[in-house]
Order: C-alpha cells, then structure tokens, then sequence
C-alpha cells in the first residue's frame, strides 16, 4: 500500500485509529483476449491507548509498505520514599 491510501489518527479517549482503502486493477492484454482483475478494499482498526502516552507526540512512518507508528509514553514518577524513625 501507498502512504497516501492509509491515514493515522488519534480520537478522543486515547484511542488510535488506523484506517485505509485500497483500489487496485490490473490489466493484461494479449492478441485474442483481454483481462482486468480488480482489488478493491476498506480496513479499519481501533487501539486503545493507555493514559501515559504522549497523544500530541504521536508519529508513523511508511517504509516498503510496512507502517510503524510510534506512541512516546509519559516518563511515570515513583512516588517518593521517605523513611521515618520510631522513637521509644
């Protein structure tokens, strides 16, 4: 698929949707017949992201018909520890 058949979005509620259509026709011609075959079809898919991604950060690319999207997580600070001595 071409890039430009696929399109990548975030919706609200950290959802990714990843949607396409792809129109395909192919045409042999010899010199008593003629053939055109046809491939044509819609694909959508939905990812719940989870609450620590960076929504605005969110990149795909598309390299010999492979698609990576890539969704940067929220750096997660551990709650601090803090020791407390027992008198007595």
């Amino acid at each position: 698929m071409k890039k430009e058949e696929v399109k990548v979005e975030v919706e609200e509620g950290n959802v990714l949707k990843i949607s396409g259509e792809r129109c395909g026709e192919k045409e042999d011609k010899d010199g008593k017949w003629h053939r055109v075959e046809r491939s044509n079809g819609k694909f959508l898919r939905r990812f719940r992201l989870p609450g620590e991604v960076k929504v605005d950060q969110v990149k795909a690319t598309m390299e010999n018909g492979v698609l990576t999207v890539t969704v940067p997580k929220e750096e997660v600070k551990k709650p601090e520890v803090k020791a407390i001595e027992i008198s007595g």
